[in-house]
């Protein structure tokens, strides 16, 4: 190369540099308590107008107030340091179970459909199901985009929640949610609790509608791996999918072993 390329490559790069400082300069700053909140969502309001936010997704936006119990509930998630049998035990294995073996069979043409289409058997299906929710009973009563928010701007997970929360919004403006969707602490919707983005990428239709919701989580297990007919318990092929659905090592051996059982193996 020669100098002349040098000195031109040299001065992109300081242009590029100086351009991301000061992309990071003006990003909306986390912070740890409700005192900023409000300064924050200013902030983050022009990202999003940048970023192609409409105005229905930013008057949204405007609208979210600073969720103490998603705070209160983001630090307190002890279940997960549990045993596995503890954890089972915790979370109602049991039930989750004979109630799955019975929707398994009230609900075979659905279950049958999603199966042909996706892959996915019933039994991890029921079983997400049924821990998510309690089959639908449990879907949470917080102000979907407020919680979401506000762990965007909670320094604890914010580049996470950033994406949620654009993909939120983008739902929002699309009218595909509305601003006052209840959820769960975390944002989570739905019979199977979808978190936004994934919603964007996996949706098929209203989620709080329990046919939408499972064929959405066959969708996802089917982008993430699932292959139909194999195995799905921990060292088996579809295992990596239920991984991808949770994070949590006991959630997802609770979900093989409860969903062989519903399935009857």
């Amino acid at each position: 190369m020669t100098r002349g390329g040098l000195l031109a490559r040299s001065a992109l790069a300081a242009v590029v540099i100086v351009a991301t400082m000061g992309a990071r300069a003006n990003a909306a700053q986390c912070g740890n308590g409700p005192g900023g909140f409000e300064t924050w969502k200013q902030q983050f309001a022009g990202e999003a107008r940048a970023n192609g936010i409409g105005a229905n997704g930013v008057a949204a936006l405007t609208g979210a107030n600073y969720a103490s119990a998603t705070i209160a509930a983001d630090r307190g998630q002890h279940s997960f340091r549990l045993s596995l049998d503890q954890f089972m035990a915790k979370r109602g294995a049991a039930t989750i179970v004979a109630r799955g073996r019975s929707l398994k069979q009230s609900q075979a043409a659905l279950f049958a459909s999603i199966q042909q289409r996706y892959g996915v058997p019933p039994g991890p299906l029921l079983a997400i199901w049924g821990m998510e929710t309690g089959f639908g009973s449990q879907r949470g009563n917080q102000n979907m985009l407020s919680s979401i928010a506000t762990l965007a701007y909670d320094c604890r997970r914010p580049e996470f929640f950033t994406e949620q929360l654009n993909a939120a919004l983008k739902l929002i403006d699309r009218g595909s949610l509305s601003a006052s969707q209840r959820g769960s602490m975390h944002g989570e919707v739905g019979q199977t609790q979808f978190m936004p983005k994934n919603i964007l990428a996996y949706g098929t239709g209203n989620l709080d509608v329990a046919a939408n919701a499972l064929n959405s989580t066959a969708n996802f297990l089917r982008a993430h791996g699932w292959r139909a007919g194999a195995g799905y318990q921990p060292g088996e092929p579809n295992f990596a999918a239920i991984e991808a659905w949770n994070a949590a090592q006991v959630y997802q051996k609770a979900i093989a072993i409860m969903g062989r059982q519903i399935d009857g193996q």
